[in-house]
């Protein structure tokens, strides 16, 4: 499995390589093919105990998601899911709901990075003389 999954992470589909490219700079971090029992998710965040999956028409009414979902869901993983056109028309709304799902995973914690200190005046140091 975790040779299939290191394969899968090579060689991304381009909706996974956009939602990655949107999401790799927040903390928590997420995880790409990452190996659960028997399945392999396309992202996870191991803190938030989330999944995220980007699927593609061959998904479309599959009774093996079900089971797959079932499965995870039942070790304590939320799973949602995406299509493929969903993620390449909006990468940036598709990675804002993946981390607002997060947050509440997480119990309300946003998981952005601190706001830059970039463009910001910086006040002047005030010395002072010691005698």
């Amino acid at each position: 499995m975790t040779r299939n999954a290191r394969e899968l992470r090579n060689n991304a589909t381009l909706p996974e390589h956009k939602l990655w490219r949107q999401l790799s700079a927040y903390r928590p971090r997420f995880t790409r093919q990452l190996v659960i029992g028997p399945y392999i998710a396309d992202l996870a965040n191991r803190r938030a105990r989330l999944i995220v999956e980007i699927d593609g028409e061959q998904h479309l009414d599959n009774p093996n998601d079900v089971v797959r979902t079932t499965y995870l869901e039942a070790r304590g993983w939320t799973v949602i899911r995406f299509w493929n056109h969903e993620v390449m028309e909006s990468p940036e709304a598709v990675a804002e709901e993946v981390l607002a799902r997060t947050a509440e995973c997480l119990g309300g914690t946003h998981p952005q990075p601190l706001p830059s200190r970039e463009g910001r005046k910086r006040l002047p140091r005030i010395r002072t003389e010691k005698p």
